[in-house]
């Protein structure tokens, strides 16, 4: 039995690698779907080619971006969670060093006009090199990551299969990790089915009620299709008294910014938790208990929440059950976005 089973994995992973192999060069399609807005990123400055994308894919998975080699961007962003990290409220770095943030999402990127939860950053290109000199998190220098790639026939390879030149400098790293992670897309849910009317998809009866409860109460903030009004809002969290984040004005230093985070999407919500800044609700549930009844208010407390928000026991499992149809599986599972080492 034990030797079949061992047969049966070795078909299933002879299986997978058939089927990445089909897919070289891989689809690198950048899709805007109908009724979405025009993308904030301009990719005509950075066209996405399948050698740029499969380098990018390469530095994503690889530690070699981290001070000791330790650590790398897929280590905080797993794909199967909408490329954030599930194990751990804060994300956690080099030595084990725990950071002062849950990590983010990434996906629909190139809708984004501003990055990190402070909207620290205001560009994808350079958004990577927070991550890279973060003594908590990769803990490197960009001069010292980019000796590490010059001295790798194999990256320099891969430079060279991108840029026809196989000599790594920041421009390049940066534009291909932008180009592999400008195609996390995610717009195949149930619920965009069902507004694509794609093969006679419907909501339940359960889903419809909680996706007019989520208009009613949510979409001023999470606005479709994108989930997210890419706007930083204090939503009336108590101020972890460890952590002591004060969200964006830790960069303004202006108190009209006191503790305002971005909005995040909320595509990809009901595998992405644990949920908020820092991480402190560990499900849906909690989330709900936040807005009906632990909205703190402040000053700078979002005018969409200074109205009560109120929800029967079957209101709250309506909402979630709609907040479910925005799972992506199509997204979660794209083998393209998977670590393969045959690059």
């Amino acid at each position: 039995m034990k030797r079949f089973y061992i047969i049966l994995c070795c078909l299933l992973s002879l299986l997978c690698i058939s089927a990445i192999l089909r897919m070289d060069p891989p689809d690198v399609t950048f899709v805007i779907p109908k009724g979405w807005p025009k993308p904030v990123y301009d990719l005509r400055k950075n066209k996405i080619t399948p050698e740029g994308f499969k380098l990018g894919r390469a530095l994503f998975f690889d530690p070699v971006l981290s001070r000791d080699s330790s650590t790398s961007c897929s280590s905080c962003h797993l794909q199967f969670t909408g490329f954030t990290h599930v194990d751990h409220a804060l994300s956690h770095g080099i030595n084990g060093l725990k950071g002062t943030r849950n990590s983010s999402t990434l996906f629909n990127l190139a809708w984004s006009s501003s990055f990190m939860w402070d909207g620290g950053v205001n560009n994808l290109e350079v958004q990577p090199i927070n991550p890279i000199t973060s003594p908590v998190e990769m803990d490197s220098r960009l001069e010292d990551v980019i000796a590490k790639l010059n001295r790798s026939p194999r990256y320099r390879k891969l430079f060279f299969r991108a840029f026809k030149d196989s000599t790594v400098n920041s421009k390049r790293l940066l534009k291909s990790l932008a180009q592999f992670t400008l195609l996390f897309e995610s717009y195949n849910s149930k619920y965009d089915k069902v507004m694509r009317g794609e093969n006679a998809q419907t909501f339940s009866s359960a889903e419809k009620q909680g996706y007019d409860l989520f208009r009613k109460n949510c979409a001023a903030c999470h606005a479709e299709p994108l989930f997210t009004n890419f706007g930083l809002k204090n939503n009336g969290l108590p101020v972890d008294k460890e952590l002591n984040d004060m969200g964006r004005m830790k960069i303004t230093q202006n108190k009209t910014d006191s503790l305002k985070f971005k909005v995040p999407s909320l595509r990809n919500i009901a595998v992405s938790g644990p949920y908020m800044h820092d991480g402190r609700f560990r499900n849906l549930e909690q989330v709900l208990d936040h807005y009906t009844k632990g909205v703190q208010a402040s000053p700078t407390l979002a005018a969409e929440l200074r109205t009560n928000i109120v929800l029967s026991a079957e209101e709250r499992k309506d909402l979630i059950a709609f907040l479910n149809t925005l799972t992506d599986k199509e997204f979660l599972y794209d083998l393209r976005f998977r670590n393969y080492f045959f690059d």
